[in-house]
């Protein structure tokens, strides 16, 4: 695949462009994990419960996934350079508003408008790089981009910590403000408009409602399963419509002549096997960071500011490694660095899953060094897989299909670890007292969190099966679009 603007641009103008783009996945990998980091002072300060505060990051992956095909799809019909900087605006007043809410619901919905703002941020940063860097820098760049969004991650947990223990949870959304408006200059100044598809300038309204309504069905459907039995009507109903809607959905992209996803595309088995991937990694890192700040507050009892510097030793560690992933799978090759990525997340997992009651501070960082690496190892040389199986024209609906994997392995992160970890727990108490992660014994917690992540193995083994498969197809026949 021949980069569209990449051999007409000054290599000092390509760098400026990567610095906009990066900052962008920056602020966004900044919120994300800082909520996090903020979910025990929610539950307290806002008089909450488990279930209803894991609404705050649920709520913004769950926009991310609903909504990534249609605005990958417009980002390869109109200026990516303004839907970029639409996207920034809208997170930056969301972020205003979540700074201010008075109650736990009108935060959830400002997370809702700020997922809104951050998916054209998430998606559209990695196809403007790969649609001005060459095809030789391809890896290096999307490298630097998902080294960025590991250095929010990582600032997010240590300057979050800092924030939570000196100003509260509200100074933690209110820091995005002035940084999303030098975020916004920045890309004006420097993004090119970029050239649109023309011949193609019919979106597939219909398409992207039936995609929204069965989306939003089956996440809000299996999100419902954590907090009433299989047998609960709604959930059920939730389901039904979702499974008719991707059968509706399929049907009218196949029968399109302006598909909102074109299907052919799935017959790279490159492409979906490396989708499939990307979906079980974030299913893994989402719950790895969703469970960590409860264990290390209710278990440890550790400040948040210690948690938040213990949390942030992950994210260091993938930013040390991810530009590096991206040279090295420029010049080896995306699967072999990937599959070694792979088996380090798979030992990390396993390590984690050791955690216990007498886990001190060097045994913690020992234990999540292999995930770190891993992660850092596997993301770069992934997406850049993911990204040069497509032709020039679809480079918008490949960062969305990637950023989808994403964001629907992190709201199944959420939702299926969450459900492990809540019922695990909850099987250590007698049957006639409900579960709360805030009042539940230190032991019952301690087997919550060893049993879920011994079961999250089980789905990186097959993660990795699939990854030596993808290599030894690759050795075996090479194939160049």
């Amino acid at each position: 695949m021949k980069s569209v603007e990449g051999s007409k641009m000054e290599v000092s103008t390509q760098w400026w462009i990567l610095l906009a783009v990066s900052l962008g996945t920056f602020l966004f990998s900044l919120d994300v994990h800082v909520v996090n980091l903020a979910l025990p002072r929610l539950v307290e300060d806002l008089h909450s419960d488990f279930a209803t505060v894991e609404w705050v990051p649920l709520s913004y992956s769950l926009v991310l996934a609903v909504l990534v095909l249609c605005v990958a799809r417009l980002g390869d019909l109109w200026s990516k350079k303004w839907l970029y900087i639409m996207g920034m605006g809208a997170f930056t007043i969301s972020s205003l508003v979540c700074g201010i809410a008075p109650t736990i619901n009108l935060l959830i919905a400002a997370r809702i408008f700020q997922g809104f703002g951050a998916v054209f941020i998430a998606v559209l940063a990695p196809a403007i790089a790969t649609e001005v860097f060459p095809n030789a820098k391809r890896g290096l760049a999307l490298g630097i981009i998902t080294s960025t969004g590991w250095a929010g991650v990582s600032l997010g947990p240590t300057v979050g910590g800092v924030l939570l223990e000196h100003l509260g949870w509200r100074s933690v959304f209110l820091v995005n403000v002035p940084i999303c408006f030098i975020g916004i200059v920045l890309a004006m100044l420097t993004i090119p408009r970029g050239s649109s598809n023309t011949a193609r300038k019919d979106f597939d309204f219909w398409g992207a409602l039936i995609l929204a309504i069965t989306l939003t069905c089956f996440l809000l459907g299996m999100t419902r399963i954590q907090g009433e039995d299989l047998d609960g009507n709604i959930t059920w109903v939730l389901l039904a419509v979702s499974v008719m809607g991707c059968v509706s959905f399929l049907w009218s992209q196949k029968q399109s002549d302006r598909p909102l996803l074109d299907l052919s595309l799935f017959r790279s088995l490159e492409l979906s096997l490396s989708l499939l991937l990307s979906s079980i990694s974030y299913a893994f890192s989402t719950g790895v960071i969703f469970i960590m700040p409860f264990f290390l507050v209710l278990v440890k009892h550790y400040s948040e500011q210690k948690v938040g510097l213990l949390i942030a030793v992950l994210p260091i560690l993938a930013i040390c490694v991810g530009a590096v992933a991206g040279y090295l799978a420029d010049r080896f090759g995306e699967r072999s660095i990937s599959t070694i990525g792979i088996v380090l997340l798979l030992i990390g997992c396993f390590t984690i899953s050791t955690f216990s009651e007498e886990l001190t501070v060097k045994g913690y960082v020992l234990r999540v060094l292999p995930y770190g690496i891993g992660f850092g190892l596997f993301q770069a040389p992934n997406q850049s897989a993911i990204m040069g199986n497509v032709p020039p024209q679809y480079l918008g609906v490949a960062s969305g299909l990637w950023f989808f994997s994403r964001a629907f392995g992190q709201v199944m992160g959420i939702t299926l670890i969450g459900i492990l970890f809540s019922r695990l727990s909850a099987s250590q108490l007698p049957v006639d007292i409900p579960f709360s992660a805030t009042t539940a014994p230190v032991e019952a917690l301690v087997f919550g969190e060893q049993a879920s992540f011994r079961i999250i193995c089980v789905l990186l083994v097959v993660a990795l099966v699939i990854s030596v498969f993808l290599w030894q197809r690759r050795n075996s026949a090479p194939t160049h679009l």
